[in-house]
């Protein structure tokens, strides 16, 4: 099944984003449609003060950034260097194993009973909470906390950033690398994504727009041994690339197996319409599926969604951090809805 073209893509993405600029928190935005062998991006807004949001101009993806780590965990399984259902004791520090046994798998499907956070970010980010609050949390506050698990209701699905974090910091292990560097040389080069990059504690960040939360200019937010949860910042061509390679994963072969198998359903939950690929949320309606994720930081909200039967996507990054009304991420889902559905 291939999307029926025609649709004014381009009017599309104006109506759309000339709305959310008209709301008084949203100074800039990158969007993008993607229907069959069409494509639209626009640019539009305030980067920060005196700048305009151009093609280079790169934003928080958040949260967004844990379906990169779900694609580099189903690459070094391709790859055989990790497996699904290794335990992850196997690729930490004998210290730091916990109790319980979890798999990688478990950390990518939010299945492994993690909670959403580990404790040492609240005592360490504390004073920075609202400003910064994962620079300060380091692998070894990682590894400690992950020693200390406990992990209950395996199987159940409980999002969690402290899990897929920690599967970042266990695939770099395994690859005897950081993470910063396993992405770049596994998924964005070969991807062309040359805008983008992981955002390190204090790193400056030369090409990102300026966040803003309720009209406020805030600090970017930086990681350390969180990253693979949610520090890629991206460029709107970039993140296009992505889109367009989750659509035709045969684009880029050497990552065609990995990309399809992050879309695959992995976990059926009992309740509720949606499942999970890797870190992916997933639902199938009207014999097409539709994949979708969204992210946020206190400056810059992300959402990035797609159906593969449709040959169809969209996305739209901004920086002004989630509100109660989410229109950036609401957005994103009547694009796709207009494309893909």
């Amino acid at each position: 099944m291939t999307a029926a073209t025609g649709t004014d893509l381009a009017g599309l993405l104006a109506d759309e984003t000339a709305a959310l600029l008209a709301e008084r928190h949203v100074p800039g935005l990158a969007a993008a449609l993607v229907q069959g062998p069409e494509q639209e991006l626009l640019t539009a807004g305030w980067a920060g003060p005196g700048r305009l949001v151009g093609p280079g101009t790169t934003f928080a993806l958040g949260s967004l950034t844990k379906t990169f780590t779900g694609l580099l965990l189903a690459d070094m399984v391709q790859r055989g260097e990790v497996r699904y259902q290794d335990s992850i004791a196997a690729h930490l520090p004998g210290y730091a194993a916990p109790a319980g046994p979890v798999t990688l798998l478990e950390l990518a499907t939010h299945t492994g009973g993690l909670p959403k956070l580990p404790p040492g970010v609240f005592r360490r980010g504390a004073r920075h909470w609202l400003s910064n609050p994962y620079r300060r949390y380091r692998p070894q506050d990682l590894y400690h906390d992950t020693a200390r698990l406990h992990p209950g209701r395996r199987g159940r699905v409980r999002y969690s950033t402290f899990g897929v974090g920690l599967l970042g910091q266990l695939l770099a292990n395994a690859a005897r690398t950081d993470y910063p560097t396993l992405l770049t040389e596994r998924v964005l080069r070969p991807l062309g994504m040359r805008d983008t990059l992981v955002a390190r504690p204090h790193e400056l960040l030369p090409g990102a727009a300026t966040g803003y939360h309720h009209g406020r200019a805030v600090e970017h937010w930086t990681f350390d041994a969180l990253v693979g949860a949610g520090a890629v910042y991206a460029s709107g061509p970039d993140l296009l690339r992505y889109l367009q390679a989750q659509l035709r994963p045969e684009s880029v072969p050497e990552l065609t197996a990995a990309l399809m198998a992050g879309q695959q359903e992995w976990v059926r939950p009992e309740h509720g319409a949606n499942q999970l690929g890797l870190v992916w949320n997933r639902r199938e309606t009207d014999g097409r599926t539709l994949l979708w994720h969204t992210g946020g930081t206190r400056g810059f909200t992300a959402t990035m969604g797609f159906s593969p039967e449709a040959e169809a996507g969209a996305l739209v990054l901004a920086n002004a951090g989630p509100t109660l009304q989410q229109p950036v991420v609401r957005a994103g889902r009547r694009l796709l809805g207009a494309v893909a559905c």
